[in-house]
């Protein structure tokens, strides 16, 4: 446990001794620096004087700090540099000599003045994974601005998204930004894998931008293009692939039906009284389904409207068939309390503070994820991270003193 570790004595987590700077802003690299905290890596927030923008972006807000920047930055530590400071740009190298990972999301070139552009931060510090996030990579969209909405303009999510007859919708979420969140943390911990085996290797450079990672994203969508020349197109709720599968109306609200083989679709048309409806020959297997969804649909609305739709999620639900109810925010994180999901956990300490926050959904057995520190004010560790340094070996150092490195160790 080093100065900064917030966790308790005798308690481990997976990554235990890992120090990460996180020089990122606003969501993407804050999203996949917050999972690495929640596992034990001991995260340092470094912000400008202004501090992330994500702190004024409200409402909602608790305790006058825009939700949005809680959402993602707990268990970290905030120190307060100015770059441009001479002296402050040497705390932010002291504090690089003694990471194992450098995440930033800095507009393609921004970073050079500083002495921490990636050929730079490679010669420096060669043992680092240094993390760049991007919107739109670092060649033809270097100068384009990483706004996730922008993204989900440009991968065709929002043109295969909303009805057919209707415009282009956006996610009710900045949903590529949380995804190329998760890849980043795919990449770190590959990375961190990956020097551990081979020590001589040192670190490596770690890219992802938003446009890519949406474009994985999109998985069948995109797959459907690159490998069958599909270019999908508005369906509304339904699905491209399957139908069932989407929202149908009941006597008192939609229901959600999701039917994706033979068996389901047999015990739904018993279930709705239409047992025959499995031997038709328009509808018995999914091609067939796809291909003559409006005669389906007619037969099933027709069906559906005898009852509500509790009615129908207790019926279905009891013979097997995938349904659930079209919930708001708050009854969709009541109904995870009611699953025994716990979805809500408490950050922070009573004897500092806490906040509610929303549970990372990494189970593990042995060594379980902890919210041991709240989302910090700005600057709030400033003496923290600097008695830190002060009472911590630069990573050559450490290197040099920490003796024969066995196989697998980081």
């Amino acid at each position: 446990m080093n100065a900064l570790d917030p966790g308790r004595p005798g308690e481990r987590r997976p990554l235990d001794g890992v120090v990460v700077a996180d020089f990122s802003r606003v969501l993407a690299g804050p999203y996949a620096t917050m999972l690495l905290a929640d596992m034990g890596a001991t995260v340092i927030k470094v912000e400008s004087p202004a501090g992330d923008d994500t702190r004024l972006w409200m409402p909602p807000e608790r305790d006058g700090i825009g939700t949005y920047y809680l959402s993602v930055n707990r268990n970290k530590h905030s120190i307060v540099l100015d770059f441009s400071d001479e002296e402050d740009l040497a705390t932010a190298y002291a504090i690089l000599d003694r990471a194992d990972v450098l995440v930033e999301n800095f507009k393609p070139g921004g970073l050079k003045r500083f002495g921490l552009d990636a050929e730079t931060v490679a010669h420096r510090w060669p043992q680092l994974i240094h993390t760049t996030i991007t919107g739109f990579g670092t060649a033809g969209g270097a100068s384009m601005p990483g706004y996730d909405l922008l993204v989900q303009g440009m991968s065709g999510f929002m043109h295969v998204t909303g009805h057919p007859d209707g415009d282009p919708q956006r996610a009710g979420v900045a949903i590529f930004d949380v995804v190329t969140g998760l890849h980043a943390a795919v990449g770190i911990l590959a990375a961190l894998v990956e020097r551990g085996r081979n020590a001589d290797a040192g670190g490596q450079h770690v890219e992802l931008n938003l446009l890519s990672s949406a474009l994985s994203g999109l998985v069948n969508q995109t797959t459907g293009y690159a490998a069958a020349g599909n270019n999908p197109q508005r369906l509304g709720n339904d699905h491209p692939s399957l139908y069932p599968y989407g929202p149908f109306p009941t006597a008192e609200r939609d229901l959600i039906i999701c039917v994706g083989n033979e068996s389901q679709f047999s015990r739904l048309t018993a279930c709705l009284g239409l047992p025959e409806l499995a031997a038709d020959p328009r509808f018995r297997s999914v091609r067939l389904r796809n291909e003559n969804r409006d005669e389906l649909r007619a037969l099933m609305v027709e069906a559906l409207a005898g009852h509500d739709a509790d009615h129908w999620f207790a019926a279905l639900q009891s013979v097997g068939v995938p349904c659930a109810p079209i919930l708001d925010i708050a009854d969709g994180v009541e109904r995870a309390a009611d699953l025994g999901l716990e979805p809500v956990v408490q950050v922070g300490s009573p004897e500092t503070r806490q906040v509610p926050l929303i549970r990372n959904p990494v189970s593990f057995s042995r060594t379980p994820v902890a919210y041991p520190k709240a989302p910090p004010h700005l600057g709030e560790d400033d003496d923290a991270v600097r008695s830190w340094l002060a009472t911590t070996p630069a990573r050559a150092a450490r290197l040099a003193t920490a003796g024969p490195r066995t196989e697998g160790e980081a």
